[in-house]
């Protein structure tokens, strides 16, 4: 079983990986304005569906990674920790893009919507990265099965997203409406979560685990 006090800090990066701006977040978002909440609720669908798949293609690599080198997270844990600051930096820059930047998409049917979703999250780069450089931190060879610990963790990474994806896919349109309107706190948001992605960033690295 993976620890409570490292569950909430997984939950926190997730937390704040699903609210930093990428492909998941633009598709949700422009679809929802374009199409209807309805079709941003079959396009999350997808979304999850590509969750599933790296999370189960993690599962496998990790414990296999771990099986062969019992302190591999270790390697990787710098790499975590930079793509952290990597993000951060993205959310920050100068002419980093808002939370609520749009595209328009023309309409498609629900099968199209949930595909097309699942496309998005599953060859989402962001995602990906996550999985390969955060994710093993988490997991530790002493506290069981890795398998388990990387379902537990991947579980939990699904749920916060799905459920934060949800809400703005609710509320895409008055959010986009009410940011286009306030480009203060389009800027706010924008170094708040940069600083909380940093802030992450150095806290993983004066980690210490437990083998």
């Amino acid at each position: 079983m993976v620890p409570l006090n490292e569950l909430l800090l997984f939950g926190g990066a997730a937390l704040l990986m699903v609210l930093t701006p990428g492909p998941n977040m633009v598709y949700l978002v422009s679809r929802s304005i374009c199409q209807g909440t309805r079709a941003g609720v079959m396009s999350l669908y997808g979304v999850v569906a590509g969750f599933l798949l790296h999370m189960l293609a993690a599962a496998i690599g990790v414990t296999a990674l771990f099986a062969a080198v019992p302190f591999a997270y270790e390697a990787l844990k710098l790499a975590g920790v930079g793509y952290l600051l990597y993000l951060a930096w993205q959310t920050i820059r100068p002419n980093g893009r808002s939370l609520f930047e749009i595209r328009e998409l023309a309409a498609e049917s629900p099968a199209r919507l949930f595909l097309m979703g699942f496309m998005t999250n599953a060859l989402n780069p962001k995602i990906a990265i996550f999985y390969m450089a955060v994710f093993p931190q988490f997991i530790s060879a002493g506290n069981g099965s890795i398998l388990w610990q990387s379902i537990q963790l991947g579980t939990l990474q699904i749920l916060i997203s799905f459920v934060v994806n949800l809400c703005i896919v609710l509320s895409a349109a008055k959010l986009a409406a009410f940011f286009s309107r306030s480009p203060g706190w389009i800027a706010a948001q924008r170094y708040v979560m940069g600083s909380a992605l940093a802030g992450l960033a150095i806290g993983l690295a004066a980690e210490r685990r437990p083998g």
